[in-house]
């Protein structure tokens, strides 16, 4: 049954309380958080940036340039329609105290309940050529992340909010080098990311007044930017080996991309991941892969303090989870043909099933997944199912 821990101070004007989160991220590509999220020792796509840059160096030297215009994702938790129904429907009532009774309802309805809503856009430009592999791309993304509380707090019912406008621009190199004990592909990416980040609660009073747009732009807006390096690399040891194994790490994140320790801010990660792809005839790929994420712990999980006049303050602490890091996948690639191509994908992702499905009719992609985030911390288990679309031209 889906908890939410709610520590309220008895006899105080503060109360505490947590906004659970997932890991850090920056983009999660549909067709990699199909196959579980696992993509370390994998590669293949532009996107491969944001795991382990060495990864760049799998892309299908045949395809020439690949270009990936107007991804436009989107990504929401399966309740959320609910929810913000029965939001408009509180909201709607005539009666000022209808109103306010009918919207604490709600909240008391879906308190401790984690929602999620994301809309997202990855541009790139990546070509594998016969000395290196590059690719350039631009990010643009919102991440809106909604959990309701009801009497968890002096300030009684409330709904609490991280999230964030952001985006920036990330280039990726990667070599292989072919030796005696095998291939070693070796890669570096350069990230900008600048974003507007949001931490605090609407009261029920805002919920129904109109005035959340002015509230959250007056008190709780913060401007941030930095510049993270990624380093990593893949070992294949048997070149032709039926099997084709792979090992990879990748360190992620080092520089200032912390954004000034707002929401959005991305820890430095150590990273290792291991996969196969055997050769199977009539299939045009076949890919088993498996990461563990984060060795050093240093994701941390936010619990925020707010006082009666909505001030926020908040201690990170450790809350690493075995689970939460390690993450199983495969790829099953059907037809691979000019004008048309599909795979299925599937894997677990914080414990629980993924599935996704890949298209591609001329120049149309069509991505679809599902992923179950677990938002929770080492003694609470707070899952949120989700869903991503994404369409997009690429060649």
């Amino acid at each position: 049954m889906k908890k939410v821990i709610s520590l309220a101070l008895l006899g105080a004007s503060t109360s505490l309380m947590a906004m659970y989160a997932e890991q850090a991220y920056l983009y999660k590509d549909p067709r990699i958080m199909g196959m579980g999220g696992a993509n370390i020792a994998v590669g293949s796509y532009s996107t491969s940036v944001f795991s382990n840059p060495a990864g760049l160096a799998n892309i299908k030297k045949d395809d020439g340039f690949v270009v990936d215009l107007f991804n436009i994702g989107v990504s929401a938790s399966g309740e959320i329609q609910n929810f913000m129904n029965d939001l408009q429907d509180a909201n709607d009532e005539e009666d000022d105290g209808k109103r306010l009774e009918a919207t604490a309802d709600v909240l008391s309805k879906y308190s401790g309940e984690h929602f999620h809503i994301g809309v997202d856009n990855y541009t790139s430009i990546s070509k594998n050529s016969d000395m290196f592999a590059w690719s350039i791309g631009l990010l643009t993304a919102t991440d809106i992340n909604l959990m309701a509380h009801s009497n968890g707090s002096t300030n009684g019912e409330l709904l609490e909010t991280t999230s964030r406008a952001y985006g920036g621009v990330v280039v990726g190199i990667a070599k292989p080098y072919d030796t005696e004990i095998g291939r070693l592909d070796v890669g570096m990416s350069f990230k900008y990311i600048t974003e507007k980040s949001y931490e605090g609660t609407l009261g029920i009073s805002e919920l129904v007044s109109g005035d959340i747009s002015d509230k959250f732009k007056d008190r709780y807006e913060r401007t941030s930017s930095g510049i993270g390096v990624d380093i990593g690399a893949t070992y294949k040891p048997y070149k032709d080996n039926f099997w084709h194994p792979a090992i990879a790490f990748s360190l992620l994140n080092l520089g200032s991309i912390d954004l000034d320790n707002n929401y959005g801010g991305q820890p430095m990660t150590l990273n290792i991941g291991a996969s196969i792809s055997p050769e199977v005839s009539y299939i045009s790929k076949l890919v088993f892969a498996v990461d563990y994420v984060d060795l050093l712990g240093a994701n941390q999980l936010r619990v925020y303090n707010y006082d009666e006049n909505d001030n926020v303050e908040y201690t990170d602490y450790d809350s690493t989870s075995f689970m939460k890091n390690l993450r199983f996948g495969t790829s099953l690639g059907l037809i691979d043909s000019t004008y048309f191509s599909t795979t299925l994908n599937g894997g677990f992702y914080d414990g629980a099933y993924t599935a996704g499905l890949d298209m591609q009719l001329t120049i149309i992609k069509l991505n679809i997944a599902t992923y179950q985030e677990e938002v929770g911390d080492n003694t609470t288990s707070i899952t949120d199912r989700r869903y991503i679309a994404q369409i997009g031209i690429g060649w």
